[in-house]
């Protein structure tokens, strides 16, 4: 670093998405940023500085006969210093000359002909946009994100591709399968614009920093296809369902504008549209963000555009404004924004005038070539349709398959797993499939899974459009998670068809009173809850029914901020902290049912007849959201009565809501008595779990639902298995500096795990294995909160003395092991000032395992607790916050021996079974 000089980038060797990495302008800084690094890599890598530089990506391939080409390049819009996977990506790049580009080019097909690749590959180059100079910043030598990006870009098979020149074939051997009529020896050639544009979720975290770095924060990704920039940028902003219609209206207040202009965070993009309306230049803009002036220039004009609409009156708008507002990406929902009036008032003018979307196809040949492919995409810059295949005329009307849209937390790969799975068996019943999905990491998005792919918004507008330009069977909304869900009703009420259970029924279920009220009129038990504007009368409902209650906004942009509460203070900075309430936006509060465990219900029905079904027991207890909670199938430790109950009572929801399809209901079981916390009328996250753990297809029955067609005397065994499966999640906390890593009902999780075992206990061991964590061989510290809590977990301390591990605790956890004869080294906290510290231990490693368990309170501020939490994520150590998995988790240490897990295979297991 002193040799090259300050600033330098510290990035920790073979780490994906940047992890470790950041900017050091002095030593100290190179210190602690080294200390990060080293926790998850061996070495690390010190490197020139090259902020502000532009980023630029290439894809290329290369056979054993030396042929090479490039498939596709991509620049970032954000420039150097913020990791690719952050930044917003064009493809293909929009600010090189032509010398640049083939300058880059040909130093990449130099590389990979140096380095003897024989497949992918992908190279990343630093770009100054003062000179001409560069530098390579990696070459990945295998396929990589932007390897699945550039491959949905193009339309080029790139993983395809590299496998069979891996086995020995070459590219000219090769067809391009999109089109069957060229070879794979062929660039492909854009005549469209592909924008990538992340998507993050960084306010469900407590205490997180929101700038974006060098280090991955973001969960999924969004890829828009239009014929320009600003139509694809404003494309992919409403796909990442963040509440957000495109640029604009801005759905964001910026009391700082200035900072925020500057400060790369997640609402960034947001801050420069603002600042363009506000008065900025694009070259002010360009130079506060590093931004090259041709993206910022683009985003100028639909500002531009905003203020005409803004300032023009609906009823003399004309026509060349709105076609030139729909070209630029404004959606009908924008436009009406802007002009205050309804969306559906600006979709009625536009198809009056003709003002309709063109149907364009993705070819790699850029019409070169005549090519009939199933790979589309929508634009208003367009006169003409590309293809037949949507013209009712010439091909069968298709059943759409709506997909899920960005991963993000709550909504991942379970999703796509049962849009695909369903889309396999409406096919293989004779029906023609079109699937949309705006979501480029996913297999759902690949053209060759149906018979036409949509590469687009998941919007009411675009939806719509879809339907009426195929004239469409039906749509499927069941399978893609919420997003699709939600749009039901709307589509409903423009006459589209719901495949499955009724629009009015998928209401019934997901409006809180409505459901309210099918429940009690069923006489089935259901938590105590209201709905206030008002904090006295919600104060005077909390004491009603006694704290702890669950607190949430009924409506909130991009996912519900619940909360437990314990007192009045607790509610009253609640609500202080997610804006003050009104009628427009009230809270709802619920009882909050201490001790109760959760429990899952995933079934299928047809006509309100429930077929088949599946129960998951959490091991947490409820407090901790089901998409963190570790789930056991089948149930261990749920009583064959409450078995019983529950199948009674899914069979009479399911009756009532007149079912065809899949669904899941949530329980919460506590002293023989059953609750229903909710029910969606929908695949759930589990749905994949349930599939593989009981061998049966949960989806492909639940399509068969949705065409009536599925055999009602069938019988599946679900409960009584020779094996177990567990279900664990899968957490970032390490890249989120700053966030709290402990559970609660607030979703946290960005992946899972399933693991199979002959007993629940090997089956836990061996997910938390599978997820990366590691168990304690020696040294084990414990600070555990209330004293309830520590006399809950003493059997279990108990435990690990008896198997020899060395405990270390706080205070008040090691007065309690000491005044029960249990011996532990007493370890200070962070506040206390004193050695030996719990800091001192986890900074040097000396602890193998942290079990820290919070206090019920709802914190406010950067606890002790939080330090310790804070401080076992940074350094690597496993931590666990939940007493129900502690406890499980020391039984199975207990039980069985980690070096003779049985390695059981799939779907060998489940066959013996079933």
């Amino acid at each position: 670093a002193e040799q090259i000089g300050y600033p330098v980038i510290i990035r920790g060797g073979f780490a994906l998405g940047g992890k470790g990495s950041g900017r050091a302008t002095h030593a100290e800084e190179l210190t602690e940023l080294c200390k990060v690094a080293f926790v998850e890599s061996p070495h690390v890598l010190v490197e020139e500085d090259l902020t502000g530089w532009k980023e630029i990506e290439y894809e290329v391939v290369r056979d054993s006969a030396d042929n090479c080409i490039t498939v596709c390049n991509m620049e970032n819009v954000d420039p150097l210093g913020i990791h690719t996977g952050e930044s917003i990506v064009v493809a293909p790049s929009q600010t090189l000359d032509n010398t640049d580009y083939h300058m880059l080019r040909s130093l990449a097909l130099r590389v990979i002909r140096h380095l003897g690749i024989v497949g992918e590959c992908n190279i990343q180059y630093a770009l100054d946009p003062r000179s001409r100079a560069y530098r390579v910043i990696e070459v990945n030598a295998r396929l990589s994100r932007s390897s699945a990006l550039a491959s949905k870009a193009t339309g080029y098979p790139l993983a395809f591709v590299a496998a069979k020149l891996a086995l020995g074939a070459t590219l000219p051997q090769l067809r391009n399968t999109i089109t069957g009529c060229t070879s794979a020896d062929f660039e492909p050639s854009l005549d469209y614009v592909a924008v990538k544009v992340p998507r993050w979720d960084l306010q469900k975290f407590r205490f997180v920093t929101d700038q974006v770095t060098s280090e991955m924060k973001s969960v999924g990704e969004v890829m828009a296809i239009a014929r320009n920039f600003e139509e694809a940028l404003q494309k992919a902003i409403r796909m990442l369902n963040i509440g957000a219609d495109g640029l604009y209206p801005v759905p964001f207040q910026f009391p700082d504008l200035t900072r925020e202009v500057k400060r790369p965070t997640p609402r960034r993009i947001f801050a420069v549209a603002q600042a363009l309306r506000s008065g900025w230049t694009a070259e002010e803009v360009s130079i506060a963000t590093g931004i090259d002036r041709w993206f910022i220039e683009r985003i100028a004009t639909c500002a531009t555009m905003a203020d005409t609409l803004e300032q023009s009156t609906f009823r003399v708008l004309d026509h060349p404004t709105l076609r030139h507002a729909k070209q630029l990406g404004f959606s009908d929902a924008a436009i009406g924004s802007l002009m205050r009036v309804d969306a559906h008032a600006v979709r009625s003018l536009r198809i009056q005038h003709g003002i309709v979307p063109s149907v364009k196809q993705i070819d790699t040949l850029a019409g070169e070539f005549p090519a009939q492919t199933n790979y589309l995409y929508m634009t208003y810059n367009g006169t003409a349709d590309d293809c037949a295949s949507v013209n009712a005329s010439t091909c069968s009307a298709p059943m759409i398959m709506l997909g899920g849209g960005p991963y993000s937390i709550g909504s991942s790969v379970e999703f796509d797993w049962c849009c695909v799975q369903a889309t396999h068996e409406l096919q293989k019943q004779g029906h023609r499939v079109a699937m949309i999905n705006s979501n480029p990491e996913t297999v759902s998005t690949d053209y060759d899974e149906c018979n036409d792919l949509f590469f687009e918004e998941l919007t009411e507008e675009r939806v719509l459009d879809i339907v009426e330009r195929t004239a469409a069977k039906g749509v499927v909304v069941s399978m893609g998670g919420q997003i699709p869900n939600s749009l039901a009703p709307k589509l409903a009420r423009h006459g589209v068809h719901i495949i499955g259970t009724t629009s009015e029924n998928i209401d019934r279920a997901e409006d809180r009173h409505k459901f309210s009220e099918l429940l009690d009129t069923l006489s089935i038990d259901q938590p105590e809850w209201r709905e206030f504007s008002d904090l006295q009368k919600a104060t005077a409902f909390a004491e009603q029914v006694s704290y702890p209650v669950i607190v949430r906004p009924s409506y909130v942009l991009s996912g519900a901020a619940m909360a437990v509460v314990h007192s009045s203070e607790d509610l009253e900075a609640y609500v202080g902290q997610s804006a003050f309430i009104h009628k427009e936006a009230p809270i709802v509060i619920s009882k909050f049912e201490q001790g109760a465990k959760e429990i899952e219900f995933d079934g299928v029905a047809q006509d309100g007849m429930l077929l088949l079904y599946a129960i998951s027991e959490h091991v947490e207890n409820a407090g901790v959201h089901s998409g963190d909670a570790t789930m056991i199938l089948p149930p261990q430790r749920v009583n064959l009565e409450t078995l019983r109950r529950l199948k009674i009572i899914a069979r009479s929801i399911a009756h009532a809501l007149d079912i065809s399809g899949p669904f899941n209901i949530q329980f919460l079981a506590k002293n023989n008595r059953l609750k229903v916390i909710e029910c969606n009328l929908r695949a759930s996250r589990s749905f994949p779990f349930a599939s593989k753990v009981t061998g049966h297809n949960f989806i492909t029955l639940a399509t068969q639902a949705l065409l009536h067609t599925a055999d009602t005397n069938a019988r599946y065994q679900t409960v009584d298995l020779d094996h177990v499966g567990v279900k664990a999640a899968q957490f970032s906390f390490s890249r989120l500096k700053g966030a709290d890593p402990r559970l609660g009902v607030e979703m946290a999780s960005t992946g899972e795990v399933a693991c199979f075992g002959q007993n629940a206990e090997q089956a836990l061991l061996t997910a938390l294995l599978a997820v990366g964590f590691r168990m304690p061989k020696k040294n084990i510290l414990l600070t555990i909160g209330s004293l309830e809590d520590k006399v809950d977990m003493l059997p279990a301390m108990q435990e690990l003395i008896r198997m020899g591990y060395s405990l270390s605790a706080t205070k008040h956890t090691h007065e309690f092991l000491q005044g029960r004869g249990l011996s532990s080294a007493l370890l200070y906290k962070l506040s206390e000032n004193r050695s030996p510290n719990i800091q001192e231990y986890l900074e040097k490693r000396r602890v193998d395992i942290v079990i820290n368990i919070p206090t019920h309170s709802t914190p406010r501020e950067r606890t002790d607790g939080y330090y310790i939490r804070r401080l076992a994520t940074d350094h690597g150590i496993p931590l666990i916050t939940n007493v129900q998995l502690a406890k499980r988790l020391i039984e199975a240490l207990a039980q069985e021996d980690l070096d003779t897990l049985p390695l059981l295979s799939w779907p060998g297991i489940v066959d013996r079974t079933v």
